[in-house]
């Protein structure tokens, strides 16, 4: 795609102005493609950040896109890094600590067996784009199911503010329950599996973003299967601070079973 190239990594603004006593802010599991990887450099490149060094990436914009309207567009993804949630953001509760976090995860990681992950397609979501897989991935349905209900005691309260940012008024009851009881309302049933590559992007501008997004994916050789071979414990240090790679862990050979 050669449209990237590392610079100096800055903050992005974050959400609320709080700190917590020990670790980082927010934690989150995500999947991320293998730092080698085309699609890892592909989604990198498009958010003009990489989450595993932490440095900012200078892109001109897909498809001759303007820069400063690609990078605003791309604002609010490229906080969190290129990945695919597993377990979305939370803060630790109190009485936990990095490090009880990071065994959970270690033996969540070591129950799940690799698996394949379809090639992925580019896919309008409501008023953003995303990669999606091709075919269904159960494995990863379970493997997110897993770690919603075995890593959720790790997990604050939501608080007030928490609601007001999740927009409660448009969920379904469904997700109004999941929201309640798991901090985040597309869990479980309500589960997809998707890795943002824009925020929100106006009607007027749609068709050319699709263009400009399916014609740097297919140059980039991306769209191919992938072997979901770890999976990925990201941090906030700070709210006005940007999701970090903090640590892969690989999956064993045992069998990963619903919990």
């Amino acid at each position: 795609m050669g449209f990237g190239h590392l610079k100096q990594g800055s903050a992005t603004p974050g959400e609320d102005a709080e700190t917590q006593p020990a670790g980082a802010w927010r934690y989150a599991l995500y999947y991320a493609p293998a730092a080698e990887s085309a699609l890892w450099r592909f989604g990198c490149d498009i958010l003009g950040y990489d989450a595993e060094c932490g440095a900012d990436l200078t892109c001109a914009g897909p498809g001759g896109l303007e820069p400063d309207l690609w990078r605003e567009m791309c604002r609010k993804p490229a906080g969190y890094g290129f990945h695919g949630t597993l377990k979305a953001p939370f803060r630790l509760a109190p009485g936990h600590d990095e490090a009880v976090l990071v065994d959970a995860v270690a033996a969540l990681a070591a129950s799940c067996q690799p698996f394949q992950l379809p090639a992925l397609e580019l896919r309008p979501l409501g008023d953003f784009f995303a990669l999606v897989p091709s075919a269904p991935v159960p494995e990863m349905c379970t493997l997110a199911r897993r770690a919603v209900l075995e890593l959720d005691r790790f997990r604050a309260p939501l608080t007030e503010e928490d609601r007001i940012r999740r927009n409660v008024e448009r969920l379904t009851p469904r997700q109004r329950v999941l929201l309640e009881a798991h901090g985040y309302p597309f869990v479980l049933e309500e589960f997809r599996f998707h890795m943002t590559l824009t925020g929100p992007v106006g009607e007027e501008l749609r068709a050319d973003v699709q263009q400009a997004l399916v014609r740097a994916y297919a140059e980039s050789r991306a769209c191919a299967p992938l072997p979901v071979q770890d999976i990925c414990l990201f941090s906030q240090q700070a709210p006005d601070q940007r999701f970090r790679l903090l640590q892969r862990f690989t999956l064993a050979d045992a069998a990963c079973m619903v919990a």
